[in-house]
């Protein structure tokens, strides 16, 4: 699936560019053990988070938006020094975040409190997908590392593909002071065919029973046991 990603002449170069996930992975992860004692078990060693495909696939899948500037934060107040070119035939914020009033999460169960802003890091690039394709844009999986989190979105990008897609985020940790650097991800985005959704839900038949038990006792006997037989990985670029 080809997704085109456009920035006004005058950012290109001065803005990061959205990257594959894969291309984005924490650093947390790299430095993950890969085999772990478990004081819980009584000492037994047990193979580590960097060994479960779905976690790892999970932070590769899709794209990758990133922040377009530092971030100076100090006792709640963000600031930046940025001075990104001028275009002068264009309707666009040249600032990396604003902000959302606190009423406008009223009533939404988002845990803040009653007088904080909502952020909202600016996208500076369009998005054209393939027709009848919708894009989900969401916190960067599994990392509750950052010290924000990016709000849920469903946009679609194949009828909406020259305006831009901002991403609204909860500041959930005030205690936060320093520097969020340009190119951290602020949003993950997927793409998706609005194809319609059937559910069926059944009781297991005999058969089913049989290749069940079959791959619960893979799954006992096999360390990697769906990296090696099930995971078919994402493709590549």
């Amino acid at each position: 699936m080809r997704l085109v990603l456009r920035c006004l002449p005058e950012l290109l170069g001065h803005v990061p560019e959205p990257v594959p996930a894969r291309a984005s992975l924490p650093d947390w992860l790299r430095a993950l053990p890969s085999m772990v004692e478990s004081e819980t078990l009584g000492g037994v060693e047990l193979r580590g988070m960097k060994h479960c495909p779905p976690l790892v696939d999970a932070l590769s899948l899709g794209v990758m938006f990133r922040l377009a500037a530092d971030l100076e934060v100090d006792d709640g107040e963000i600031a930046w020094d940025w001075d990104p070119p001028i275009a002068s035939d264009a309707l666009e914020t040249r600032s990396p975040v604003g902000a959302h009033a606190p009423e406008q999460a009223r009533g939404a169960p988002f845990g803040l409190p009653p007088d904080q802003f909502l952020v909202k890091f600016t996208n500076f690039w369009t998005i054209e997908a393939p027709d009848g394709v919708s894009l989900l844009f969401t916190h960067p999986l599994n990392r509750e590392d950052l010290p924000f989190r990016t709000l849920a979105g469903l946009v679609d990008c194949d009828r909406f593909r020259d305006g831009y897609v901002h991403f609204p985020a909860i500041w959930s940790d005030p205690g936060f002071s320093g520097v969020l650097p340009a190119g951290t991800p602020v949003a993950q985005a997927f793409p998706l065919r609005r194809d319609a959704l059937e559910l069926s839900c059944q009781a297991m038949e005999e058969a089913d029973l049989a290749r069940h038990r079959e791959v619960q006792q893979v799954l006992q006997a096999e360390p990697g046991a769906y990296r090696k037989r099930f995971r078919a990985g994402l493709p590549k670029a």
